[in-house]
């Protein structure tokens, strides 16, 4: 059966009302399928079949314009609870298609392998990296250790990046340590491969952060409430409370 009838919503903060003011589905199935999606290895078709299967006519293209619209905004409201970080990083970078080419997902994470940042850049290069570390020195304050591989551009960057500070960010290139950020690519990669690379870098870049998002929330870096230990759906699921 279809469900495009129109529903009664609860109130909604202002930018998610306004996100879904011409999504005509139930709030519940669009937050489903959009968390589905980002938490777990499906394609987008794979999710309409899982919806007919429940009696939802929901087409793979309809989930993905969902998934395109809320992801901005799932990120951008995780932002303001997320847990701070600790201050000894590990960074490095992995491959994604889009388009038919590879580009760069810079990421780090901490000593405790919580996410630092991310960032998806079309080179691999001085430039590209000293614009993930502004970032995410801008979003998380500057890390007393950062340890890399053995990318001479990676180095560079750190080293320009210092050459502006008064108190050094200490370098470390050893991969033996930047092996704990390695694995942690792979959760983002295994996620990754059902979708079998990127129309174009726009969408590479809001479902990485959906994906990215959804990652964090799983190691436990959303504040909740005092005494308050909610799953990992319902901590997305609260982003639009």
């Amino acid at each position: 059966m279809s469900h495009r009838t129109k529903r009664p919503r609860k109130t909604l903060p202002t930018g998610i009302a306004k996100v879904l003011k011409r999504l005509h589905y139930p709030l519940e199935v669009i937050l489903l399928c959009v968390r589905w999606y980002v938490a777990y290895s499906l394609s987008l078709r794979d999710l309409e079949e899982m919806m007919a299967e429940r009696g939802l006519l929901v087409d793979h293209s309809t989930v993905h314009r969902w998934v395109i619209k809320l992801l901005r905004v799932f990120e951008k409201a995780f932002r303001r609870h997320l847990r701070p970080v600790g201050t000894s990083w590990r960074m490095d970078e992995t491959y994604i298609l889009v388009k038919g080419q590879w580009k760069y997902l810079y990421r780090a994470v901490d000593k405790a392998g919580k996410t630092i940042d991310f960032l998806l850049c079309a080179r691999r290069d001085t430039a590209a990296a000293r614009r993930f570390f502004e970032k995410a020195i801008a979003r998380n304050a500057a890390p007393q250790t950062v340890t890399v591989d053995k990318s001479g551009a990676n180095l560079a960057a750190l080293q320009a990046i210092n050459a502006e500070r008064e108190t050094p960010i200490k370098i470390r290139q050893n991969k033996y340590l930047n092996n704990l950020v390695e694995q942690d690519h792979r959760s983002i990669n295994r996620r990754v491969r059902p979708m079998l690379g990127f129309q174009n870098f726009r969408c590479a870049r809001i479902i990485l952060g959906g994906i990215e998002t959804m990652r964090m929330i799983s190691k436990d870096q959303m504040l909740a409430p005092k005494g308050n230990n909610p799953s990992a759906a319902k901590q997305f699921y609260s982003l639009v409370a």
